[in-house]
């Protein structure tokens, strides 16, 4: 299947879908907003379906490589919604390894963070992916139910089943007791958010694209932090200059990559804003940030 590229759409059209994603504006209204692009006999139905999540294209490592070990786990939360389903992947054959949670955008654990869990155990990383839509049944296999879903939740009580999601990976007997996180978009903010609250427990973040941590909030993070940006995402952008004020003012070690010209989400390669050369290098920093801190 031929795989759309965000140059294939105009920025406005990008724009006004990450709106849509992001619960501003509902589906209708998306749609009604959208009709101007569509000319040519391009229907504002197929716009629709081109800019949304194709998951076939997202799986990089399978389910059943013999490399890695699968499943699912449930953990108890019980300060946030009782308890927490998750997907664990685990390198074959290792007695003790580092450990990363990785924290799914605001549609809970689609198939493509599953595959970016499986993509940290091909590295030999005990990877640990919380499905937060859990307590609203799990991931229906939907984006847009999801969405909706996600929008429900007790956004304090989901807080706590990533924090008790974190302290259970780390205190797991195959972990070294080094734990690290990454997430995405919703993710990424959460990310920023352990650090905050777990301190020195969590000893290396990725945030790709999330929302700062609030100033105040900057002395209470022991971690290092990888802050990986998309250039096109002028909204979340805003925010960054006062976390990075913050971070240096109270002498923080981070590194922070602006991709510029990239749209947000561009590691998603389910989506026409993916880019692979920007994924890739991403990536690659990821991991050489999680081999630095966690090893």
């Amino acid at each position: 299947m031929e795989r759309k590229s965000a140059a294939d759409y105009p920025q406005e059209l990008l724009n006004l879908f990450h709106e849509y994603q992001h619960g501003d504006i509902d589906r209708r209204s998306f749609l009604r907003r959208a009709g101007k692009f569509a000319v040519g006999g391009l229907t504002v139905a197929a716009i629709f379906e081109g800019l949304r999540p194709n998951y076939a294209l997202a799986q990089q490592v399978a389910p059943a490589d013999k490399r890695i070990h699968v499943g699912y786990e449930t953990i108890p939360s019980p300060a946030g919604h009782g308890s927490i389903k998750g997907y664990l992947a685990r390198p074959a054959g290792a007695k003790r390894s580092p450990a990363v949670l990785v924290i799914h955008e605001n549609r809970g654990l689609n198939p493509y963070i599953e595959d970016v869990a499986r993509r940290l155990a091909l590295s030999r990383f005990i990877a640990f992916a919380p499905d937060g839509l859990t307590s609203a049944g799990g991931y229906p296999g939907d984006d847009e139910k999801a969405a909706a879903a996600f929008r429900t939740l007790d956004r304090a009580r989901l807080t706590e089943d990533f924090v008790a999601s974190a302290k259970w990976l780390k205190a797991r007997r195959d972990s070294s007791g080094k734990l690290g996180a990454v997430g995405f978009c919703y993710g990424g903010g959460m990310v920023n958010q352990l650090a905050v609250r777990l301190g020195s427990d969590l000893s290396a973040g990725v945030a790709f694209y999330g929302r700062p941590a609030a100033a105040e909030d900057v002395p209470k993070i022991s971690a290092p932090l990888l802050l990986q940006y998309a250039g096109n995402d002028e909204g979340l952008n805003a925010g960054i200059a006062a976390f990075e004020t913050a971070l240096k003012a109270n002498h923080k070690v981070y590194t922070l990559h602006m991709y510029e010209g990239k749209q947000h989400g561009f590691h998603n390669d389910s989506t026409p804003r993916y880019d692979e050369a920007a994924a890739k290098l991403a990536w690659s920093r990821t991991l050489e940030f999680f081999e630095k801190y966690l090893r």
